[in-house]
């Protein structure tokens, strides 16, 4: 709830507030209803009753009270900055950008604001207009270091390197023990014995507790082990980047431990419904304006490479790994939950989604990402859960999946630490088991659905790329063009740990990463093997 005089200053606010804290929900959105019959339109009230109808279980109410906040005239910044982060979470992408681009053209916005601004943005993957704030915030006098290093990475995803080298040096040396930039500086390029940082590492981890404290600190850990590990591996010292990985896996294991039994009964639960889908009235047929197209499969698997292979075309623009489908689905539903949970129980819901109605929020709330083109990517690998819900909401929507070796893939995301994401990528087995829910799912969609997904191999998409593209291409009624061939000169930004190898040309030299650590990976190898 907010913490607005114009709230507390009326009794029935204090009591509902009090309310809220002991948990009791009903009683203070009563309260909250009848303060509005009080004082009819007060934007203050109306956050505090939203912020209760959601501990209600009550999306589509809580959103229309936002939505309705959200057309007041000339509400003051710390409303609009609290109406766009409600506003997004309710999948109402659109609104939520309207009350930022009116936050914008205030005057005179203090740099904690600014800063606000610039990380709701990036949290829409909004990536220009991130970028343009966090510059002014910085420049305001904004000076932390979530500010500073998330200016840098926004220099990283626009392909300036030796700039975002330069910031993330200087966040490191004014806080040294700040992980994520010790991270994103290991990822700026490939290290070398000129360019590396072990030195600096290996004092940071002997400063920090080895295994104690909280989950952040713990994280934190692991986020210098896990710069270790990169900088080690590109310098062939394999011997010593393995014991850094397990390290660092290790802490994030403790962190977000698996769980399998969650996973498997998300698929479980996907595959039970998907007949009633199958069976049920198709979604938006067609609407004129941009398309998208989805690319779904492991993280790890070349879906980036795919991404700005498809995006260097004239008319396909990159959304990058945007949530909008699942959020949609988890409005359509009505379920307030986010991440697996709100996801199992929105498929749960099961035929009785109105998909006509999920098919036209998401294009309502998404095509703003497509700038003028015909076409715009989502690229969210695990939209693969959603293959049966987006071919029934949008049936003309192309849905590509990209394979690739299982050990390639696997030891890939083994090798890369997701922060608080992939719970499933920090323990050997746990790889195993989602990997081997992952095949289940994928299989299930080719035996029941096999006109719906166009796989896609990234040995061939390397290989033989205009072959692999025109699959894709010529059913969106495109031609092939030159530059889908040369990603290494898409000038987009590319949100990606590995943007510094996208911006290269096509190329395999990611194959065979495992092979030095092979005696390492029994229990990942034995797997695949069985799964064969």
């Amino acid at each position: 709830m907010n913490r607005h005089l114009e709230t507390v200053a009326f009794p029935l606010g204090r009591r509902a507030r009090q309310w809220f804290a002991e948990q009791q929900f009903d009683a203070a959105r009563e309260a909250l209803e009848s303060l509005l019959g009080q004082v009819p339109a007060n934007p203050f009230v109306q956050m505090d009753l939203a912020a209760v109808l959601l501990r209600c279980g009550r999306l589509g109410d809580a959103t229309t009270l936002m939505l309705e906040v959200a057309q007041s005239d000339d509400p003051p910044p710390s409303l609009d900055i609290q109406l766009a982060r409600g506003l997004s979470a309710a999948g109402e992408v659109v609104a939520a950008r309207s009350c930022l681009d009116r936050l914008e053209r205030a005057a005179d916005l203090p740099a904690m604001l600014l800063a606000e601004q610039a990380h709701l943005r990036w949290g829409m993957r909004d990536v220009p207009a991130a970028r343009r704030m966090i510059d002014r915030a910085v420049a305001a006098g904004a000076d932390a270091p979530r500010e500073l290093h998330l200016q840098a990475m926004l220099r990283q995803f626009a392909g300036e390197t030796d700039e975002a080298g330069r910031l993330l040096d200087a966040c490191l040396d004014r806080w040294p023990a700040f992980g994520d930039a010790a991270l994103a500086r290991a990822n700026l390029r490939r290290q070398t014995a000129q360019t590396h940082h072990l030195d600096f590492l290996h004092l940071q981890l002997q400063r920090l507790p080895a295994d104690a404290g909280t989950p952040a600190q713990l994280a934190n850990r692991a986020a210098f082990e896990a710069a270790a590990f990169k900088e080690l591996d590109d310098l062939g010292r394999y011997d010593e980047a393995w014991p850094a990985l397990q390290r660092c896996n290790a802490l994030m294991h403790r962190v977000r431990p698996y769980d399998a039994q969650g996973e498997t009964a998300l698929v479980d639960a996907l595959i039970r419904v998907a007949d009633s889908l199958v069976r049920s009235a198709p979604g938006v047929r067609h609407e004129e304006g941009p398309q998208p197209i989805f690319i779904v499969g492991m993280p790890r698997s070349g879906t980036t490479l795919l991404d700005r292979m498809l995006s260097s075309h004239s008319q396909v623009a990159s959304a990058g790994e945007i949530t909008d489908f699942p959020q949609q689905l988890r409005r359509v539903a009505g379920v307030v939950p986010h991440g697996a949970a709100g996801t199992l129980a929105a498929i749960e819901r099961g035929a009785g989604l109105d998909l006509a109605e999920l098919g036209a929020r998401y294009l309502a709330q998404t095509r703003w990402r497509a700038q003028g083109r015909r076409y715009f990517i989502d690229k969210l690998p695990t939209n693969i859960r959603m293959v049966a819900h987006i071919r029934r909401a949008l049936p003309h929507a192309p849905i590509v999946h990209m394979v690739r070796d299982p050990l390639e893939v696997c030891f890939s995301n083994l090798s890369m630490m997701f922060g608080n994401r992939a719970a499933y990528s920090y323990d050997q087995r746990a790889m195993v088991h989602y990997y081997s829910q992952y095949r289940r799912l994928a299989r299930h969609w080719q035996a029941t659905m096999p006109d719906a997904v166009i796989e896609v191999a990234y040995a061939d998409l390397v290989r033989e790329p205009g072959v692999a593209l025109r699959r894709i291409l010529d059913p969106c009624g495109l031609a092939l063009e030159e530059a889908c061939l040369h990603p290494e000169r898409n000038e987009a930004p590319v949100a990606t740990p590995s943007a510094a190898q996208v911006r290269e040309p096509i190329h395999d030299r990611s194959s065979g990463r495992w092979r030095p650590y092979a005696p390492h990976l029994d229990v990942l190898r034995g797997a695949m093997l069985d799964m064969a």
